[in-house]
């Protein structure tokens, strides 16, 4: 049968972690865990089921997931965020895949909870993503924090019934907080790429992807949190230029 490692990358996740590990312990031979120097319960929480537990300093999304890959110990990676977790459904789809492996990678949709509900629109649903995939034919690529699995040619990829559990925000305040967090990290990403920005992107984007979002993608229809998630996508569009400007004008978004 094939053997497949999990790798969860995490940094004071001790509200999430166990529900993560928990979700992966029927399907993986083997967890990884790779710690930036938690400062609560996470490490403690994740020896309670015996993984494989790493520390170092954050290298970045992109580079602390494939970093993780390194420890693994099989071809056929798993790899979590510390706030998602398995469905029984697609467990079950996972072990059949291991006894009948026959393609290079598996992609399913995540489904994600906001404060008190489930998303099924914004831009957020189905969101489709591949988290099994042999080592051999992709790795994490992207622009941080938005990391993607990248496969080689000619990699076949096959998509599973069920969603993947994401349990993001569990307040307004911490998703306005991630934002402005993840807004500094992608302009400087986009400046070191050599994007650029300009006033006429800082007034456009915003408009542009809340009317994507609320109309095209049905945004509506999730009530009152999906105007507020709309809103706040389309915040993150207008930081995330702005702040691109600032460093190109030589200031600091810090």
């Amino acid at each position: 049968m094939l053997k497949i490692s999990g790798t969860i990358i995490t940094y004071n996740e001790e509200k999430n972690i166990a529900r993560c590990i928990e979700s992966m312990l029927p399907v993986c031979d083997e967890i990884i865990v790779l710690d930036s120097l938690s400062t609560d319960r996470t490490k403690e929480i994740c020896l309670k089921y015996n993984v494989k537990f790493f520390e170092q300093n954050f290298l970045g999304h992109v580079e602390q997931k494939n970093k993780a890959v390194e420890f693994t110990e099989n071809d056929y990676i798993l790899s979590l965020d510390a706030d998602e977790a398995l469905t029984s459904e697609l467990q079950e789809q996972i072990l059949d895949f291991k006894k009948s492996p026959s393609s290079d990678a598996l992609k399913f949709n995540r489904l994600t909870r906001y404060i008190d509900r489930w998303i099924k629109n914004c831009d957020w649903y189905p969101d489709v993503k591949i988290r099994v995939w042999n080592k051999n034919m992709g790795k994490w690529g992207g622009t941080n924090p938005h990391d993607l699995i990248v496969l080689e040619d000619p990699a076949r990829v096959r998509h599973l019934r069920g969603d993947l559990l994401h349990y993001s925000y569990t307040s307004i305040s911490d998703h306005i907080t991630q934002t402005n967090k993840f807004t500094t990290i992608a302009a400087k990403a986009a400046f070191k790429n050599s994007v650029r920005s300009n006033n006429f992107k800082i007034v456009t984007r915003p408009f542009l992807k809340f009317f994507k979002d609320y109309f095209l993608r049905k945004g509506f229809l999730d009530g009152r949190y999906g105007f507020i998630i709309c809103f706040i996508n389309a915040l993150s569009a207008l930081l995330k230029y702005a702040k691109l400007k600032d460093l190109q004008d030589g200031k600091s978004i810090d």
